[in-house]
């Protein structure tokens, strides 16, 4: 009789509740279904007592950052503030289990994580929409992918959420046969099992009900010119229409001109910036393609009705009376 598969999840501080509970839901029913035990799991965290996530409830857990059993398969689940978690003990304990032979996966921010301790350069990962602009600044030797999970990489990373689901699933179906990842599945009441080629995000089209080919062509290549957004002019020619005509079209349909679709995209990465990295306020304005910071700060504070500066502090405002709650 084969032995359980022992998983182990390292559970950091604020870390992802519905990631976490997308991973082990789909073992346990596994399990039950089956008949008899394929997974065999702990639960980890740095003191070694207990985890917070998130949205503030407590799990306990079994052990600290001590060694796992040999051939285990770990997975990091974290989310708001992966970097801050990823402290110098938990670096060493991902590359010790490493170097000791055991599989590892991230979860919702997890790869960040991963990307910290150095295991993830020339590599493809999965990483949570929210955390794509600050990902791609701070690891630009890992190959970011958009998809809803990676698992064809040495490490499997799932971009969390119900993504998570998804990708233990692929693990379940891989290890112990689809008929078996599908009688999962449906226990879950899970009809909608994704490939990990999904993309994350819902696409313009279906997110606005357009099907306007122009719009969809026009939102492409402003993305793949970013943060030096090609102009409205050249992204017309490229499409084939005129200048005015495109205007039109955003405005019907997304109710905004070009140029303000693409402030508020720059904006929007800016924002992650801020809130994600310890980058310079003038470093985030040329990462957002602004030559000028003061220009960058005013255009800012327009949108979002606070300075970029002020930002940052309400957020370390908000974090120190978390912690001291």
């Amino acid at each position: 009789m084969t032995s359980p598969e022992d998983v182990t999840f390292l559970l950091l501080d604020d870390f992802s509740h519905i990631a976490f509970s997308c991973a082990i839901e789909p073992l346990r029913i596994a399990n039950l279904l089956h008949g008899s035990e394929l997974y065999r799991w702990r639960l980890a965290s740095v003191c070694g007592e207990r985890a917070v996530c998130s949205n503030r409830t407590v799990t306990l857990v079994d052990q600290g950052l001590d060694p796992l059993p040999p051939r285990s398969r770990l997975f990091l689940v974290s989310g708001q503030n992966a970097g801050e978690r990823a402290t110098p003990d938990v670096l060493a304990f991902i590359r010790r289990e490493r170097t000791r032979g055991n599989r590892i996966g991230a979860l919702c921010s997890g790869a960040y994580v991963l990307a910290k301790a150095g295991l993830l350069d020339g590599r493809r990962a999965a990483v949570h929409w929210a955390f794509h602009d600050s990902f791609e600044e701070t690891f630009p030797n890992v190959t970011l992918c958009r998809n809803i999970f990676v698992a064809d990489e040495a490490f499997v990373t799932a971009s969390g959420g119900t993504a998570t689901t998804d990708l233990i699933l692929h693990l379940i179906g891989q290890s112990h046969g689809e008929d078996l990842a599908v009688a999962v599945a449906d226990q879950l009441v899970y009809n909608g099992v994704r490939s990990g080629n999904v993309q994350q995000q819902i696409s313009v089209q279906a997110r606005y009900g357009i099907r306007n080919p122009h719009i969809a062509e026009a939102i492409r290549l402003m993305k793949e010119s970013a943060p030096n957004y090609l102009p409205t002019s050249e992204i017309a020619r490229r499409i084939g229409i005129s200048t005015r005509q495109l205007e039109r079209l955003f405005q019907k349909h997304l109710k905004v001109s070009p140029k303000k679709y693409v402030i508020d995209q720059k904006l929007a990465r800016a924002r992650n910036l801020l809130l994600q990295t310890e980058k310079s306020i003038t470093e985030i304005a040329h990462a957002c393609g602004y030559d000028s910071a003061s220009h960058f700060i005013r255009l800012y504070q327009s949108r979002f009705g606070v300075t970029p500066h002020n930002q940052r502090l309400n957020i370390a405002g908000t974090m120190e009376e978390r912690l001291m709650a």
